[in-house]
């Protein structure tokens, strides 16, 4: 990969779809080239026990003979279905209106290949449920926190069924991570054109106000139509939760973890919150 792009990962849980649907939008929003990932993980638990102690040297020739036919096998067919994988999700982003979706099937750990990637991403776009995240819609897939944490690019957190984003909720907390992120938004044709609402939560203060209206006339002076509050409340993401439902947000926007020991438990803590409860789409900035 050479220009950046949008890289979707697509898995066989039930959020692949939505993810296709969300890169889709992002690639044509972006007008850039969309790449449809799929990583084949070594299944550590699938591995067979080392019997060669245990039985007569005869027999144990043939059965680790037959065993690792049958790795073989078990290998190509995960390679055949995650071609079939790559097929559906290559329809499907036709159907959206993308034309020349580039494809990827890859081997190994799924973090160690999205860092391998990385300085080619423009946005990753994956689903909050993982193939082996089980059947609640509010679970989040057992590497999305470790995939966030590490990568060092906007993350687009797909839920539930696609929805085209009209308006968006920005989280602002004044940190450097959002303010970086408000000025890329700014520079991007992404959200260009909807509905910004930014939303600070904590004491109202003098100091609280002049960097949210600073923000807030930042986006108005660049075209966009942004209005700004003020809320308090103890939890951070219960109060950004609430008014997403009350204002009918599409997407949220937000800072993710942070990096100091402090920062990455006050800041980590609800990321990780809003990312099992979120009933519409995150944009995690890095």
């Amino acid at each position: 990969m050479n220009e950046p792009q949008v890289l979707a990962c697509i898995d066989g849980s039930a959020s692949s779809e939505a993810v296709c649907d969300y890169a889709a939008w992002a690639s044509l929003r972006l007008s850039a080239p969309l790449t449809l990932l799929h990583v084949l993980e070594p299944n550590v638990g699938a591995s067979p026990a080392d019997l060669s102690g245990s039985i007569g040297l005869g027999s144990r020739e043939h059965l680790l003979s037959e065993l690792a036919e049958l790795d073989e096998r078990r290998a190509r067919l995960l390679r055949e279905q995650g071609k079939l994988m790559l097929d559906a999700a290559t329809a499907r982003v036709r159907a959206d209106g993308v034309a020349e979706p580039a494809l990827r099937q890859r081997h190994g750990r799924l973090v160690d290949t999205l860092q391998e990637l990385e300085s080619d991403i423009r946005l990753l776009v994956v689903g909050r449920q993982g193939e082996a995240g089980g059947s609640a819609a509010s679970q989040v897939g057992s590497q999305l926190e470790s995939v966030i944490r590490t990568m060092h690019r906007p993350v687009l957190v797909s839920t539930g069924v696609f929805r085209s984003p009209l308006r968006v909720l920005v989280a602002f907390d004044n940190s450097p991570s959002v303010r970086k992120g408000l000025d890329l938004l700014l520079q991007s044709p992404l959200l260009a054109g909807l509905a910004m609402h930014l939303l600070m939560v904590g004491a109202d203060t003098a100091d609280a106000r002049e960097a949210l209206e600073f923000a807030r006339l930042q986006l108005q002076q660049s075209g966009v139509t942004a209005t700004a509050e003020i809320r308090a409340g103890a939890e951070v993401d219960s109060v950004l939760l609430a008014c997403q439902r009350e204002q009918a947000m599409d997407l949220i926007v937000m800072g993710a973890y942070g990096h100091s020991p402090i920062r990455r438990f006050l800041v980590g803590s609800t990321t990780t919150s809003m990312l099992r409860h979120a009933e519409c789409p995150l944009l995690l900035l890095r």
